[in-house]
């Protein structure tokens, strides 16, 4: 029997590691936003709020309201805050509902985590000024060694019954399911995916980048001797899939990249 998933315990400390490498989607996206001044942005699923900020500092004229379901996460944005401006929300995605419509809303490798996502997408879309922007992007590695070997050791005898409903699947679209759906619901769409050839530094830094994001649910239904175990087991595993060069670790990344716009008016 396989445990049911409890919220995962977010870590803003160990997240924000290799910042840099989780920040350049996010920004790369951004730059194909074509928004001269936004009034009304939402970001959801804003994680710890740094990125949150960059979208106040590039249109200051803005009003930013932003939504994550952690309160972990939520403590660590509310620093970047700007009263009157840009506020922090612990809140569901999958309920909140805008109080006018909305000229961008941005959700930065986020949607991953909310089984049947591409039923908020139209609604979504449908919560845009007209002319106005909805901007995501996805991690789309879940075929890779990283999530394989995961899901493999979930399903260990020694694993199954606790963590055997809790390894990672295949929860996104490609970058054309994307843009079916969203054409469908009229939107004009632009969908394309990059894989980042990622160059991690340090001990076990595949490890490490995971620790922060995919292990979240896991290492929050272990105690504390179970989880080591566990990682002792997955890092070997990882290290043999990625073993280190002269030059750091290359750590393969593929995500994807979705703009829908309602047209003008």
């Amino acid at each position: 029997m396989s445990r049911q998933a409890a919220a995962p315990v977010w870590d803003p400390v160990q997240y924000g590691a290799f910042g840099d490498h989780r920040a350049r989607p996010f920004d790369e996206l951004l730059a194909r936003v074509d928004l001269t001044a936004p009034a009304h942005i939402a970001d959801l699923g804003c994680g710890s709020g740094e990125l949150t900020a960059r979208l106040a500092r590039r249109w200051p004229d803005a009003s930013i309201e932003a939504l994550d379901a952690s309160p972990e996460m939520i403590d660590a944005a509310r620093a970047h805050a700007i009263p009157g401006r840009l506020a922090f929300t612990v809140g569901d995605l999958t309920r909140w509902r805008p109080r006018r419509p909305v000229d961008l809303i941005i959700s930065n490798a986020v949607l991953h985590w909310i089984p049947g996502h591409t039923d908020l997408l139209p609604r979504w879309t449908a919560d845009l000024t007209p002319g106005g922007r909805l901007a995501f992007q996805v991690p789309g590695n879940h075929d890779a060694p990283s999530h394989a070997l995961l899901r493999e050791l979930c399903q260990a005898p020694r694993w199954r019954h606790r963590l055997g409903g809790l390894a990672p699947q295949r929860p996104v679209l490609d970058p054309q399911g994307y843009l079916d759906l969203l054409t469908r619901h009229g939107c004009e769409v632009d969908a394309w995916e990059t894989t980042y050839i990622q160059v991690l530094q340090g001990d076990d830094p595949v490890l490490e980048w995971v620790k922060g994001t995919t292990l979240r649910p896991i290492l929050t239904a272990l105690d504390t001797g179970e989880a080591h175990d566990f990682l002792n087991a997955y890092g070997a595993l990882l290290r043999q899939a990625y073993p280190p060069g002269p030059y750091g670790t290359a750590f393969p990344f593929r995500r994807v990249f979705v703009i829908a716009g309602r047209a003008g008016p």
